[in-house]
């Protein structure tokens, strides 16, 4: 790739129309790596370091570069001076057993990235984004998932409306409902968690028939951050598997 268009996987719009999106570090580049030796997709990225890494053992196409270019490239203020350009790649299809996670309007990339390094510890899970949702593929998303970005299927664009034509059996994290405790919460096919401060349309959630459930607190404060109620829940989803 022209070394001006790795510069563009900055912005969204020309991570979509060049298919790739630009990671950064050590760990993510080692993920990166032992995710391309499962999916073959995954080898068309490459690889750019500066002379530090110039022994970089690596199956992928790799580039040295300047100090000065590994700085345009990077997104951050102290680049390690390793990065790679991968190929955005479409979700598989969902396997036998699989369920999902969908996220409604998620907008901290923090949150998304914890997300994702969640399912992938406990497996099992995809994840659905509803439009109007962080990019997956943003800098900030794929630095806080620490390589999960290549261990859990996820899907963008997904309307909460289309989710009874997939899913027989819906849940949604509330405030209100059936304890996460109740054997109940085991039996759903997707898990539905709203938008950091706006929660979930209730209307919508109605239109689907998802059953609620909440995670018991104190009442000390008002809500739970979602990427903490998204690990409660599949701490106790496994914990009672």
């Amino acid at each position: 790739m022209k070394f001006e268009d790795i510069k563009k996987l900055h912005q969204k719009k020309f991570r979509e129309e060049l298919g790739f999106f630009l990671l950064e570090g050590e760990h993510l580049v080692q993920e990166l790596q032992k995710a391309s030796l499962h999916d073959a997709r995954l080898r068309a990225s490459e690889i750019y370091f500066t002379r530090e890494y110039s022994n970089w053992a690596s199956p992928l196409t790799a580039h040295v570069v300047n100090s000065r270019h590994m700085m345009q490239i990077s997104e951050t203020r102290s680049p390690q001076g390793i990065a790679a350009v991968v190929p955005l790649l479409a979700a598989p299809a969902a396997q036998p057993g699989e369920r999902a996670i969908y996220l409604h309007e998620i907008q901290d990339p923090g949150n998304l990235g914890t997300i994702l390094r969640t399912l992938a510890w406990f497996g099992k899970f995809r994840c659905l984004l509803s439009p109007d949702s962080v990019d997956v593929h943003n800098g900030k998303v794929v630095r806080a998932s620490m390589g999960a970005i290549f261990h859990v299927p996820v899907e963008i664009d997904v309307p909460l409306d289309a989710l009874p034509a997939r899913f027989g059996r819906i849940a949604s994290l509330d405030l209100q409902g059936q304890s996460i405790a109740a054997p109940a919460f085991r039996k759903f096919d997707c898990y539905i968690f709203g938008n950091e401060g706006r929660g979930l349309p209730r209307e919508a959630l109605a239109a689907l028939g998802a059953q609620p459930f909440t995670i018991a607190g104190s009442g000390a404060i008002e809500s739970l951050n979602v990427a903490a109620t998204v690990n409660i829940c599949q701490y106790e989803l496994n914990r009672s598997s």
